[in-house]
């Protein structure tokens, strides 16, 4: 392949269709992307069965042993009876397969949709779903995946966006911004004191969750690190404070009936937000030589984005100096 090419390129429709089949399946000729970027996702219809999702992992971004912790968590979920769509085994219990430089596995197609959390059963639902999931997340750690901290998320961040893709005309209101950002977040990270890290889905918004039958599937657990509980549920709040302070009573009264929800870790929330907005746009910089990045980004790296992403992080700076919402 010539050098000049992304590695993803070489994922022809024949390419992905000779990697299952090296798995013993036949396919019927029919793939479809679906909508993911970090990694390339595909249904591939299969003779006589159901079609399969077949998961390609972006080349030197997960280990062998970092990629297998996350199926071995699906699996210690799934036997337990909680809804996530682990990925399939073949006859050696594996799941994680070699096809040229990659790797990949294969998954059931689920259908479902995004949850209404306007909806406050919907809310009492995940929150017990969610406690479940972290009562089994508890019980050991991750030997080899990382947690999410400020380090990772927040100053690497920085780092890269400072030295290499912010604008000249903003890099003094970015700099200090982020500076003021990050110490006030240490700050209250010190305050929360001795945190229980366990492992979470780390990426639990809606569009990982397919409601069906009153009940959620969980999937793509491709960001599952070790982290405090609260980064899986502040993603659920929306609205105004009275609002999420609503849906907060929901989820944890929920939540609680399987796993108990520490409240000092309410002061997390805004900092878990602010993190992953910082952690968002280094995700993209990071992926700029990827061809899908500025084609599916392409507002990305203009004086305008980066001018809203500075007014973005003062809206959190403001945050952050906030009371966190309360358990009453």
């Amino acid at each position: 392949m010539s050098e000049n090419l992304h590695p993803f390129e070489s994922l022809t429709p024949s390419y992905i269709q000779d990697a299952i089949e090296s798995l013993g399946y036949l396919c019927d000729g029919r793939v479809f992307g679906l909508n993911s970027y970090e990694n390339r996702v595909y249904q591939v219809g299969i003779e006589g069965e159901q079609p399969l999702i077949a998961k390609f992992y972006r080349p030197a971004r997960w280990t062998r042993e970092q990629i297998i912790e996350e199926h071995e968590f699906c699996f210690e979920l799934q036997e337990q009876e909680l809804p996530v769509v682990a990925p399939l085994t073949n006859s050696a219990g594996e799941s994680l397969f070699y096809y040229g430089e990659f790797m990949f596995a294969l998954f059931p197609r689920k259908g479902g949709h995004a949850p209404e959390l306007d909806n406050l059963d919907n809310l009492y639902t995940l929150g017990r779903m969610l406690g479940r999931i972290h009562l089994i997340g508890a019980q050991k750690p991750f030997a080899h995946r990382p947690s999410i901290d400020i380090q990772s998320y927040g100053r690497d961040s920085v780092e890269l966006i400072s030295s290499k893709f912010i604008p000249a005309e903003l890099q003094l209101a970015y700099d200090s911004l982020s500076t003021d950002l990050l110490q006030r977040m240490e700050e209250i990270w010190q305050q929360s004191g001795d945190l229980n890290f366990i492992r979470v889905h780390g990426d639990c918004h809606i569009g990982n969750m397919l409601w069906r039958d009153n009940a959620p599937n969980f999937v793509d657990f491709d960001d599952a690190r070790m982290a405090p509980a609260i980064q899986d549920i502040w993603m659920l709040f929306s609205g105004d404070r009275n609002s999420q302070q609503i849906q907060l009573s929901e989820i944890i009264e929920g939540y609680n009936e399987f796993y108990d929800f520490q409240p000092r870790e309410l002061q997390l929330a805004e900092t878990l937000r602010t993190l992953r907005m910082m952690n968002y746009a280094a995700w993209i910089a990071r992926r700029w030589e990827d061809p899908a990045f500025p084609h599916n980004f392409p507002w990305f790296n203009t004086v305008r984005y980066w001018s809203e992403h500075i007014l973005e992080l003062r809206e959190q700076l403001a945050a952050l100096q906030e009371p966190p919402l309360q358990i009453f």
